[in-house]
């Protein structure tokens, strides 16, 4: 049975309210799941220098920080809208002395500081060119840096789709209901992630599901463990 089309969407979430809700939303389960993740991809790295790639508002980011509290933290998302929120949310959680934030599209993003640990929730069904992710990942990483991305899953079919929508976004404003409809119709198949990789030289990376509409993407760069 064929999969349905991916229908791209637009790279950037730089609208205000757009960038209002998603800070006002609760994505405790997902954002929990994704640090969960970490600690059992990795069970023996302790991270010290995190770059978080379309970190949103910052609740992934400030999580990670908290659960490692030595480590600096990076955060680079090309929407102005979504950082204004993560400068607060770092505020209020009292990390911004380890904490930077750079608004940078990942085509322009150039550091000269390698990272141990390189983590992307959300942002690969965004892109149009997904190698640039992985060739971005491979530039800002270190030898044997660790790497997580969690990105939603192409559904099957509209209607499953549909049922995703009813399941999970229930009750939240038309904004982040009609956004979760457009980011499961433009992420892309575990298959296509798998040749994705391949390409990139990534072929070793494990791709598996993380929930049912959640899929992870995990492993070190090429070299001994950071």
């Amino acid at each position: 049975m064929p999969v349905m089309d991916r229908i791209p969407e637009p790279e950037l979430m730089d609208g205000v309210e757009q960038a209002a809700a998603y800070a006002a939303a609760d994505f405790a389960d997902a954002n929990s799941l994704f640090v969960d993740l970490v600690r059992r991809c990795f069970p023996h790295h302790s991270p010290r220098h995190i770059i978080d790639l379309g970190c949103g508002p910052g609740d992934i980011l400030v999580r990670l920080a908290r659960e490692w509290p030595e480590a600096g933290v990076t955060g680079v998302d090309g929407a102005d809208a979504m950082l204004a929120h993560a400068r607060t949310a770092v505020a209020d959680a009292g990390i911004g002395a380890r904490t930077l934030l750079l608004s940078e599209r990942l085509q322009a993003l150039s550091l000269s500081h390698r990272f141990d640990t390189i983590v992307s929730n959300s942002l690969l069904h965004h892109l149009a060119d997904p190698d640039l992710l992985w060739r971005r990942i491979q530039d800002l990483g270190s030898t044997g840096a660790a790497v997580l991305v969690m990105d939603l899953v192409r559904p099957d079919d509209e209607a499953q789709a549909r049922v995703w929508v009813r399941r999970y976004a229930e009750g939240a404003p038309e904004v982040l209901r009609q956004d979760f409809y457009h980011s499961l119709r433009a992420a892309y198949r575990p298959e296509e992630i798998r040749h994705q990789l391949r390409r990139a030289g990534l072929g070793h990376f494990i791709v598996e599901r993380a929930s049912d509409r959640h899929i992870a993407i995990y492993g070190r760069l090429a070299g001994e463990e950071a």
